[in-house]
């Protein structure tokens, strides 16, 4: 798996579980057109209840169902009515400032976006989730159109779940995690 300018979350230590199964899902991608990708469609199924019953195109956004699948591995319990992304403002506990491994929940026209927060630049949260780019990926979202981070409930959070300071293309600054 390469993650290009984000490799440096391989090297940082024990990633918090959501990062980690997320990016166990790195690259996979929707099919255009009629065809679905079987990967997305059995996360449905994985997930279950209405999820299972409503998804069954990867044409329908899934930013949602990829959270829902991530959060499910983990041991994380998702929200309600997961594919819908600012439902994700119930899920753990509020934040405040995100911390590596938080969900960060966006908005845009007719609706929402959210991930899984992996740091920030300057004036962008840089966001690992599905359905950005029709894939799963890292991409980074404009701070004004935050809403809200989200951490998963965590008996011991990892020392990785703190703030994490990049530059505009996702590297890290040298021997820095942090400066908040």
């Amino acid at each position: 798996m390469d993650l290009g300018n984000y490799s440096w979350l391989t090297t940082i230590g024990t990633l918090p579980r959501m990062v980690s199964e997320s990016l166990k899902l790195w690259g996979i991608e929707e099919r255009a057109g009629a065809k679905n990708n079987p990967v997305i469609l059995q996360w449905a199924q994985e997930v279950g209840g209405d999820v299972a019953k409503f998804y069954d195109a990867d044409a329908i956004p899934w930013c949602g169902l990829t959270m829902a699948v991530v959060a499910r591995r983990a041991g994380k319990t998702p929200p309600a009515k997961p594919l819908w992304a600012l439902n994700w403002r119930n899920f753990g506990e509020p934040s405040g400032q995100p911390d590596l491994g938080d969900i960060v929940t966006f908005t845009r026209n007719g609706g929402g976006h959210f991930g899984l927060y992996v740091g920030e630049d300057e004036s962008r949260y840089h966001v690992l989730s599905g359905n950005q780019g029709d894939r799963v990926c890292i991409r980074p979202y404009a701070k004004e159109r935050f809403v809200e981070a989200r951490k998963p409930l965590y008996m011991t959070p990892p020392a990785t779940a703190i703030p994490i300071l990049l530059h505009g293309d996702g590297q890290r600054p040298a021997n820095m995690m942090a400066t908040f």
